[in-house]
Order: C-alpha cells, then structure tokens, then sequence
C-alpha cells in the first residue's frame, strides 16, 4: 500500500506561488496514477490535477489549468503541485492521493478512482 505525505502548504499572498510535494512512500512499480485535491471550507473535496506515473500524462482542472503544473521526480518517488497566481478562492486543505491503477486522462479527476490518500496540507491565499 502506499502512503502518501505531503507537505508545502502554508501562507501567502493573491498573486503569489507555492510548491507542494507529495512522497508516495511504498510505491513498488512504474505503473499507477497520482493526483492532488482540494477541500475549500465548507465544501466537497474537487480535483485539481494528476499524472500517470509511467508516460507523465496529465490533467489539469479547468480552474487551475495555466495556474498549476503537477509533475513528477520518479527518482524521489515525489509528485508535485507549482501553483502561481494564487487567489483567495485557492484556499483549502490539499490532499495528495494514489493508486496503481493506470487510469486514461479523463478517468483522472474522479477521486472514487484513488484508494491512498494523504493527511493534507493548508494553503490560506489571504493578504
């Protein structure tokens, strides 16, 4: 089973950026998908972006997408979100998830298709 961890989250400013790592700890092979989500207060769990381990596909929601880049170290078993031009509306608790399923891109962003998730990491976007 893997376990992913993140971290990077943290205070900053409209118009600023942060990096978020995730370390998929367990991971046994080249295959699965890895993802990242969000949680606004008082709201559902969305996604925001994922990428398929072997070939670096991605998916970018359209909220984000131009904003957000994940990517990924295989030597470091890390995924990471940049995110630039933070706003307000960005803020919520992001949470790394994974499975060893390779998913298609547009089967990415349903999290029914995640089975590890991580504890989440705060991002407040407020001046």
């Amino acid at each position: 089973q893997v376990q992913p961890v993140e971290s990077g989250g943290g205070l900053v400013q409209p118009g600023g950026s942060l990096r978020l790592s995730c370390v998929a700890s367990g991971r046994a092979s080249n295959s699965g998908t890895m993802a990242w989500f969000r949680q606004p207060p008082g709201n559902e769990r969305e996604f925001v972006a994922a990428i398929r381990w072997n070939d670096g596909a991605t998916n970018h929601a359209g909220a984000v997408k131009g904003r957000f880049a994940i990517s990924r170290d295989k030597s470091k078993n890390t995924v990471y979100l940049q995110m630039n031009n933070l706003n307000p509306d960005d803020t919520a608790v992001y949470y790394c998830a994974a499975t060893s399923r390779n998913w298609i891109v547009s089967a990415m962003s349903n999290k029914e298709g995640f089975d590890s998730w991580g504890q989440g990491t705060q991002v407040t976007v407020s001046s």
